[in-house]
């Protein structure tokens, strides 16, 4: 039961709600309208979150197929490597007499290779060529041997076995390396 001080307390609230809110009583009309609204709101909210899903879809898309133009011949690229690599140790152990009896021979190798060299840069396949004396970085060099050799400090470059290459700005193959161990 109610006492006449809570009574009173209730009637306020009341009569603070009427202030408020007023005494209307909402319309079918009025009430059909917001609940239109909400609807509208929600499909709008689903619609900018689709543009937003087809958006990012575009733009993923976009990256994939750059990513695929600039790399996907990657494997390619890599297979062919050893034979870049046989032609230039087969040029480099040819004598001034393997040149005399097999002038035609070699010359055709010498186009195969250039040809070789032209496509990697078409391809954006370049070269990592470090030279004796450089320091060794593991980023772009691959250590096969460490050896101790007067006049180097540890960690210079005392031979080189195979040249690293670059397919754009990723590492295709490191250059193959050997490293001074001769403390500085």
């Amino acid at each position: 039961m109610a006492t006449e001080n809570e009574d009173g307390f209730l009637q306020d609230i009341s009569l603070a709600e009427e202030e408020e809110y007023g005494d209307e009583e909402y319309t079918e009309e009025e009430l059909e309208l917001d609940a239109l609204r909400a609807e509208r709101d929600a499909l709008k909210d689903r619609w900018m979150r689709g543009l937003a899903d087809a958006e990012n879809s575009r733009k993923r898309s976009e990256r994939d197929r750059r990513e695929a133009e600039n790399y996907g011949g990657s494997k390619l690229a890599r297979d062919l490597l050893p034979i870049y690599d046989y032609l230039k140790r087969g040029l480099e152990v040819t004598t001034d007499e393997h040149r005399e009896i097999a002038a035609a021979l070699i010359e055709g190798v010498e186009l195969t290779m250039r040809e070789i060299v032209n496509v990697f840069k078409k391809h954006g396949i370049e070269p990592i060529m470090p030279e004796m004396g450089d320091s060794f970085d593991p980023q772009n060099h691959e250590a096969m041997f460490e050896a101790p050799v007067p006049g180097t400090k540890a960690g210079d470059i005392i031979q080189v076995m195979a040249e690293g290459f670059m397919l754009h700005d990723r590492l295709l193959r490191p250059a193959q390396v050997g490293v001074s161990s001769t403390p500085g």
